[in-house]
C-alpha cells in the first residue's frame, strides 16, 4: 500500500513541463514545438532526455509526429479517453476480451485506412516499423513503435474516435505486448505481418489489410493465450 516514492527521472520532468505548457494553452493542437536540440538548450539537459519525453508525450497522444523527427501538439482527447482508461487501470478486464474487441475494431480500422490513408500516413507506419526493427533488443522502444503503427493505422482513417479509443487501450496494451515480447520469434513474425499491413493499406487494398491485420492479431492473441494458459486452459470469453 505505501510502496517507496521513487524520484522522477529527467525525461519525465522535462515531458511535465512541456505538458504544462499545453494545459496553460501556451502550445495549441497544430502548434510545432521547438527541434529537440532547442528544448535541450532551454531546459539545460541532455538530448536523449527530450527524446524519451517526446516519446513519453506521442504515446501518451499528447503531441504527434509531424515527420523528419518534429512534433505538434495533438488534437485534446475527450471524455471518453479518460473513462476507458479509468476502466482499465482498475483491470477490470481480460486481456483475452481485450484481443476480441481489437480483431472487432482494428479490422476494420484497417480497411477504412487502406481507403483514407496519406502519403504522411504511410511514412509513419514505415518509420514505426523501422523503429521496431531498431529496438529489437529493448522492450520498451519496440513496443512503443508497435503502438505508434497501430496508432497510425486508426488515424489514417480519418475517424477521432478510432484514435480516442486506441488511446485508450494503450496501457493495457502495452502489458500485453510485454508478455509476449520475450516469446523467441514473436518480435520478428509481429514486424514481418505489420510490414502486410502496410503493403496493403499502401496499395488500398481494404479486403488485403482487413485479413491482414485479423491475422496479425489472431496470432499474437494466441501468444497472450499461451503465457497467461501455460497449461492449456482459457477463460470462458476466450474461445
Amino acid at each position: 500500500m505505501y510502496e517507496r516514492v521513487e524520484r522522477p527521472k529527467v525525461y519525465q520532468l522535462v515531458a511535465e513541463r512541456l505538458l504544462h505548457q499545453v494545459r496553460l494553452r501556451r502550445l495549441n493542437p497544430g502548434d510545432s514545438l521547438p527541434p529537440e536540440h532547442e528544448l535541450a538548450r532551454r531546459y539545460g539537459v541532455g538530448r536523449s532526455s527530450v527524446r524519451e519525453a517526446l516519446r513519453l508525450l506521442e504515446s501518451k497522444g499528447v503531441i504527434r509526429s509531424a515527420g523528419h523527427g518534429s512534433f505538434v501538439v495533438a488534437e485534446y482527447g475527450n471524455a471518453l479517453v479518460d473513462s476507458l482508461r479509468f476502466l482499465l487501470t482498475l483491470e477490470a478486464f481480460d486481456l483475452e476480451e481485450l484481443y476480441e474487441l481489437r480483431k472487432i475494431l482494428e479490422t476494420e480500422f484497417a480497411a477504412l485506412a487502406a481507403s483514407r490513408r496519406d502519403e504522411q500516413h504511410l511514412q509513419r507506419m514505415e518509420e514505426a516499423i523501422r523503429e521496431m526493427e531498431a529496438g529489437l533488443d529493448s522492450q520498451d522502444r519496440y513496443i512503443e513503435a508497435d503502438l505508434r503503427f497501430h496508432l497510425t493505422v486508426a488515424e489514417a482513417t480519418r475517424n477521432r474516435v478510432a484514435v480516442y479509443v486506441m488511446r485508450a487501450i494503450r496501457d493495457p496494451l502495452h502489458r500485453a505486448l510485454a508478455s509476449v515480447y520475450h516469446i523467441p520469434g514473436s518480435p520478428q513474425k509481429s514486424m514481418a505481418q505489420h510490414r502486410a499491413i502496410l503493403e496493403a493499406v499502401r496499395v488500398q487494398d481494404r479486403e488485403g489489410a482487413r485479413r491482414r491485420m485479423a491475422e496479425h492479431l489472431g496470432r499474437v492473441q494466441e501468444d497472450v493465450r499461451r503465457v497467461l494458459h501455460p497449461d492449456g486452459t482459457r477463460h470462458a470469453g476466450g474461445g
